[in-house]
């Protein structure tokens, strides 16, 4: 049972689905910087929102911390880097607020084009000002879009209803996809000097810091109105309170601020500008669908399975092929630092057939999950295990081929003149060894595996069965296979449960008997 920490508010039905798979959800909602390194220590998962900051202080308190859930999409409150340093996975929920941002960002798209807050403002205090607060109309206005992901999409789409032309910066979206979208791409200065409003839809990092600033809107027409529901800090809140103020441009809507709660900002006396307190998100079916989906992720990176929504796991997301050779990979990890005897200088992990047309980096990362599993003493995660390689100055190489040689899909691992390889069989795809030191088998892997070479003659078998079998140790699978020319042959042998030192060192000194080694995973 794991003992899961949530500091902020999660919709209820997240949090029973971790209680009902028999965790320990601890709710302390609320914690001051010094409570909450107070309250990590012995927590194996920690839930937040916006409001928690989980800094390295918190992280290097957190030892037992395996995974830092952000049930939302900003993760500018979250140290990534000290988390990845530590082997401890940071999750989010990318998906789970897309549509009510969208829609805010619309909202306020047309609050700032009508006044509405201002007119309503002044007809509730008593003031009939028809004449004060027109607007302007959205049809044929030029919206651009900085940043085209999952967001800036929606609200592109949205915005096409209302009969706009729609322009857009992001280096990283190809001009024949934002063809697609109906969407013409220039550069930031292009879409600055062409937009009557501009909607931002960048994640906060260093280099988006203060994006739109002074410099930047001084290009601009008169007639643009700037909109920001993504992160605060993006849009510099001094830069743009001048250039409203000055008349530079018409005016501004933002649901986002530098630091929050943001009580005093120099927008914040200005007519033209509309502001709303962080509500992006905050729609019931926003936050229900963050709460299920971090608590999903969570579950995930505690049963040590791949997690889709990591964000500091160097993979891209299994497809429906890769997943099932996720538990292979990583056995044959564990069951190779056995055999090779020890952690080779370079590790080669090679796939062939199907499955070498796709993206296998997370293959890599469950081997060496299982490889690394065997000899470190603390918990080793995807996101630790390339680091671990580095450390203990393993090379990795991945090798590909679509063109199988005996099996439609093979995954093989090689190093220290040795090699393991795996494969899934059958219609239940089940999990097979077919080979071991260019030696073919056809054996289930299991936790604990002996390979016995041998000379090939009558009794041998019998001698390793009776010895087992007098040990107690019962052969779930086996198989042998002959070494052509040498008059050897070689058994693997799938027991029940681990075999003792002393039994082995029995089998060792049998007659026969050339070589024992114990595979463990």
């Amino acid at each position: 049972m794991a003992r899961i920490l949530v500091t902020e508010e999660i919709a209820e039905a997240g949090l029973e689905g971790l209680r009902e798979a028999g965790h320990n959800v601890d709710i302390q909602v609320g914690l001051s910087p010094d409570e909450l390194v107070a309250a990590i220590p012995g927590a194996h998962a920690l839930i937040i929102r916006s409001a928690t900051d989980v800094t390295d202080a918190v992280l290097e308190a957190g030892s037992d911390l395996m995974v830092v859930g952000r049930a939302g999409i900003g993760l500018d409150n979250v140290d990534v880097e000290s988390a990845t340093k530590r082997g401890v996975m940071v999750v989010n929920a990318p998906q789970s607020n897309i549509v009510s941002a969208a829609e805010h960002t619309m909202a306020l798209l047309m609050a700032s084009a009508r006044n509405v807050p201002q007119a309503h403002a002044a007809l509730v205090e008593g003031r009939w000002e028809r004449g004060r607060w027109g607007g302007v109309e959205l049809f044929e206005k030029t919206l651009g879009i900085v940043g085209l992901g999952r967001i800036g999409k929606l609200v592109a789409d949205r915005a096409k209803g209302f009969g706009m032309r729609l322009v857009a910066y992001d280096p990283f979206v190809s001009e024949e996809r934002a063809k697609k979208m109906g969407v013409e791409l220039l550069t930031l200065d292009e879409i600055i000097a062409e937009s009557d409003f501009l909607t931002v839809h960048l994640p906060k990092t260093p280099e988006t810091l203060g994006l739109i600033n002074r410099d930047l809107l001084l290009k601009a027409k008169p007639s643009l109105r700037v909109i920001n529901v993504a992160r605060g800090g993006i849009v510099h809140e001094e830069d743009l309170a001048e250039c409203v103020r000055e008349g530079v441009i018409a005016g501004a809507a933002l649901d986002v601020f530098s630091t929050e709660p943001m009580t005093e900002s120099p927008l914040f006396g200005l007519d033209a500008v509309v502001v709303t307190p962080h509500l992006g998100a905050s729609t019931r079916e926003a936050q229900d669908k963050a709460g299920e989906t971090i608590a999903a992720m969570v579950q995930l990176a505690l049963d040590g399975e791949f997690v889709p929504f990591a964000v500091n796991v160097n993979a891209a997301e299994a497809s429906e092929t890769i997943r099932p050779y996720l538990p292979l990979a990583e056995r044959l990890g564990g069951l190779f630092v056995s055999l090779a005897g020890g952690l080779p200088k370079e590790l080669e992990i090679c796939t062939e057939g199907e499955i070498a047309g796709y993206d296998t980096r997370i293959l890599e990362l469950a081997v060496l999950k299982g490889f690394f599993g065997m000899i470190s003493d603390e918990p080793v995660t995807y996101v630790n295990a390339p680091q671990l390689a580095e450390e203990h100055g393993v090379q990795v190489r991945d090798v590909s081929s679509a063109t199988p040689a005996d099996f439609v899909n093979l995954l093989t691992l090689r190093g220290g003149g040795h090699s393991i390889s795996g494969t899934l069989s059958g219609p239940k795809s089940e999990q097979r060894i077919v080979n071991i030191d260019d030696t073919p088998f056809d054996v289930p892997p299991a936790s604990h595996m002996v390979v016995i070479h041998n000379d090939d003659r009558p009794g041998v078998i019998g001698t390793v069965g009776t010895l087992l079998g007098d040990a107690g140790v019962n052969i779930a699978d086996m198989d042998v296979s002959r070494v052509a020319g040498e008059g050897t042959a070689v058994m693997l042998i799938a027991p029940t449960a681990e075999v003792t030192h002393d039994v082995l060192a029995e089998l060792t000194a049998s007659p026969g008997i050339l070589e024992v080694i114990s595979l463990n995973a």
